[in-house]
Parts: structure tokens; sequence; C-alpha cells
């Protein structure tokens, strides 16, 4: 973050970029930041140890800041807000990539495209996407700061967590095969069905993890109905620990997936045949409608 004059307006959201970027902050103190955090970022910054009475107003970061960094998330506007008026303002911006699907989408609100002046990538295989998706713009390949400390939380598989499976679940607005119930629902009642393709059922012991942006209580409704099966939420306090317990992580597109091959767990994806391919370009990860 040096190259980015000072002070630098942080703005996040969604909690993919957030962790990657305050991963980055918490490795090199010196830089003077202005952070906006809000929706999941802000629970992101207080799990941190941060003070929220650190945060900012996005109007009063940007009156002090010199350049902006900012994530690239869908559930809200502030990010894109925030490049819209770094814009006006002459400030140099920042935008960092999480994930590998929708670049293009992730810079449009209402048919207004506002894309920084650089985009930051953490992988080869993002920066494949990008450099084809945003041709001629400045594309930086950064350390994933975030995934490093990850994989040495969870540390090496062990044969004590045999048969236990993590269920990393992600908001998708997307309805495949006609039904009311959102994509996420029925990606997870594909791989309930599914279950013999991974091993023994009745030895697996299979835990939910909700989404950071996930409302509280989403799952129940579904849980209750799943009776005589060993089948519940993830009580475990971070996704490294959870991850750490599991021989299996399974899940739709969710950058937990990624982390979890990272540490060298089993990861299955559990698009149901009705829905597109998996957009995750990651050797390694199994399909379930293949297996």
């Amino acid at each position: 973050m040096h190259d980015l004059p000072q002070p630098i307006a942080v703005v996040c959201h969604d909690a993919g970029a957030a962790n990657i970027i305050l991963a980055a902050m918490q490795a090199d103190e010196t830089n003077s930041y202005l952070p906006v955090m809000q929706g999941p970022a802000e629970k992101l910054w207080q799990v941190a140890g941060r003070p929220s009475g650190s945060l900012m107003p996005l109007d009063a970061a940007l009156a002090q800041a010199r350049s902006v960094l900012s994530g690239t998330g869908w559930a809200s506007c502030l990010e894109h807000d925030a490049r819209r008026e770094a814009r006006r303002m002459g400030l140099p911006t920042a935008a960092v990539m999480d994930h590998w699907v929708n670049y293009a989408a992730r810079f449009e609100r209402d048919g207004e495209v506002i894309l920084p002046d650089e985009f930051w990538v953490t992988d080869s295989e993002a920066f494949k996407i990008a450099s084809s998706t945003f041709e001629g713009a400045r594309i930086r390949l950064m350390p994933n700061l975030y995934l490093q400390e990850q994989v040495r939380q969870i540390g090496p598989p062990s044969p004590h967590h045999a048969g236990n499976i993590l269920y990393v679940l992600e908001p998708i607005r997307a309805r495949w095969s006609g039904s009311d119930e959102p994509g996420e629902f029925e990606a997870l009642d594909y791989f309930m069905t599914r279950l013999e393709q991974l091993g023994q059922p009745n030895a697996l012991r299979i835990r939910l993890r909700p989404h950071p942006s996930d409302a509280p209580g989403k799952y129940d409704a579904w849980l209750a109905r799943q009776s005589g099966l060993n089948v519940a939420l993830d009580r475990v306090g971070s996704l490294a620990q959870a991850i750490g317990q599991s021989e299996w992580v399974a899940g739709c597109e969710t950058m937990a997936l990624v982390v979890a091959l990272a540490s060298g767990r089993k990861v299955v994806c559990t698009l149901p045949p009705a829905a597109p391919p998996c957009r995750l370009p990651h050797s390694g990860l199994l399909h379930l409608r293949k297996l």
C-alpha cells in the first residue's frame, strides 16, 4: 500500500475484500488509514480487535484522504459511491478483486460504470480474468496475506476429523430450477441427496457455516427438516478453526472453498445440475454433480 498517496481512505462492505485488506493493514501499521467499514466488513473490523469508534463516515474520510482503496462487493453501493466521489475529487483509486466471478458487474450500479485507476488481484488466475475483462487497465498482483494466515491457523488435515463435513454457505440470487427457494437452499438440498458420493452417510457430521452477510435464523427452518441426521449450525469461532476440524469442506463458489483447498482439505462444489458450471478456476476442486 506504500504506493498509494497517504492518508488512504479504506472503504469496505463485503467480507471478501475486507479480509484481504485488513490482513494487509495488520501487516503494516506504518501507513495512514481512514477506515470506512460497513456491513460484514464492520463486523470483521471488530473481530480483529479494532475499535468501532475509529471508523469514519465516507464523506469525512474522503475529505481527508489523498487516495482510496476499496473492496468490490455486490451487496452494497458503498464502495461504488466511494469510487465515484473519489473520481469527482481527483483522488487516485485502487480496488481489490477478492474472487473470480462477475468482474465487470462489480463496477456497475444502475447502468453507471465507475472503474478504479488500479485493479488489485491476489493470484495468477484472477490476473488473467481481470486482464481479459479490463483490457489495457493497470492490474497489480498482490500477495494474499489473509489466505496465508488462514492456512497457517488451520494446520494440516488430521485423521481425528474423518467424516466431518463443513458446509460454507453464501447468498445466491439465482433460482435455477424454478424453485421459490434461493439458490443456496437448492444447492444445500442437492448436497444432502448426494452424501453417498462422499463416503458413509450415516457416519457423517455436517456443520453449516452461514455467510457473514446471512441474517440470524436464516437456516433454522431448513435445519428443522433434517430429522435424524447429524446436521447443525457451526458454532466454532473462526473459519480457520471450522476448517481445521473438518475432513471435507463443501459449498458453491465461496472464497472459503479456496481457503480449504489451500489447507489440504477435500473440497467439493455443490452446485446442482440445473446451475451454471462452477466459475472457480482452481485445480483440485471436486464437483458433486460429476462424482
